[in-house]
């Protein structure tokens, strides 16, 4: 089966990638796999200047899934560029650089001086996170000020740009629509949800700051309602996250309507789930005598009402 799925002008070699944030910046999982099996890493988010995170407790594990409030914790992009930079460029896969910041000047700033860099195929917007006081949800909770964030940065680089966006708004349809008609290649759905754990011996929340980002099995419906919504809403490639852990939910993302996915927190759980989710796809494609992934790609079909 081809594998083979084009994102813009990128084109990855197969439609499975590790998620922002899941997997650090690569090298912390190359002693588990051959990251070259992988169609794409999106690194963990870059920032202007280097930033701690969030107090701890930071992370919790529940029963569906997790909760985390890392605060994009971050070496910062000059030594990014200088410490971790060079051994992706080494890698026989396609390199995404997720980009965030407090403020629309910093993902320019950000953008700017990556674009000067080479062996990155595309950039990974963080629209999306809500573990951060500035530049987070804001950015994909307006439509308005997505629209105009999006176009200041489409005019600074020709590389493809992906929007990260939020699940935590009423309809993604028209956040999507604005990402597209603003200049963006494509989106990814989802970032985590908005959840919350409490110790009711210490009468705490789990979490220091209390809501955090909920990522896991459980939000896979939410995650794949929020792709269907916005693939009746865009033309552009959507990138589909969010409990994925086997071939079969990367299968039902792409049918849905994704080109692409990420796996995000099952890499916590075993950094080689990429590696099955793939052959699981490629076992699908064999069972089932499909040619090309490209063919499945939106392939849902509705029921029909009976007479």
């Amino acid at each position: 089966m081809k594998l083979s799925v084009k994102i813009g002008d990128m084109t990855l070699k197969n439609p499975v990638m590790v998620a922002s944030g899941t997997f650090g910046y690569g090298q912390e999982a190359s002693d588990f796999l051959d990251l070259s099996c992988l169609g794409g890493i999106i690194t963990k988010s870059v920032t202007l200047k280097p930033r701690a995170g969030n107090p701890p407790p930071r992370i919790c594990e529940l029963p569906g899934g997790m909760l985390n409030s890392i605060g994009l914790a971050n070496v910062g992009l000059e030594r990014f560029i200088e410490e971790k930079l060079p051994f992706l460029r080494g890698l026989n896969t396609q390199l995404i650089v997720n980009i965030a910041g407090g403020v629309a000047d910093e993902f320019g700033e950000v953008l700017e001086r990556l674009d000067d860099e080479s062996g990155i195929a595309a950039y990974e917007l963080n629209f999306s996170c809500p573990n951060v006081k500035e530049g987070g949800l804001e950015f994909s909770q307006n439509a308005n000020v997505l629209s105009r964030v999006t176009r200041k940065l489409r005019k600074i680089t020709k590389r493809p740009l992906i929007v990260k966006l939020t699940p935590n708004v009423s309809g993604i349809g028209s956040i999507a629509r604005a990402a597209e008609e603003s200049g963006a290649d494509a989106i990814s759905a989802i970032n985590t949800v908005l959840g919350f754990a409490v110790d009711i011996e210490q009468k705490r929340p789990r979490i220091y700051r209390g809501l955090a980002g909920y990522s896991g099995p459980a939000i896979k419906p939410i995650a794949l309602a929020k792709v269907y919504e916005a693939a009746q809403n865009v033309n552009i490639p959507i990138i589909g996250i969010g409990g994925i852990k086997s071939g079969e939910d990367a299968l039902e993302f792409i049918i849905t309507g994704a080109t692409a996915v990420q796996i995000g927190a099952a890499n916590f759980i075993d950094p080689r789930t990429s590696e099955f989710v793939l052959q699981g796809i490629l076992e699908y494609g064999a069972r089932h005598g499909v040619d090309s992934i490209a063919s499945l790609i939106g392939s849902l079909k509705p029921w029909q009402e009976s007479n």
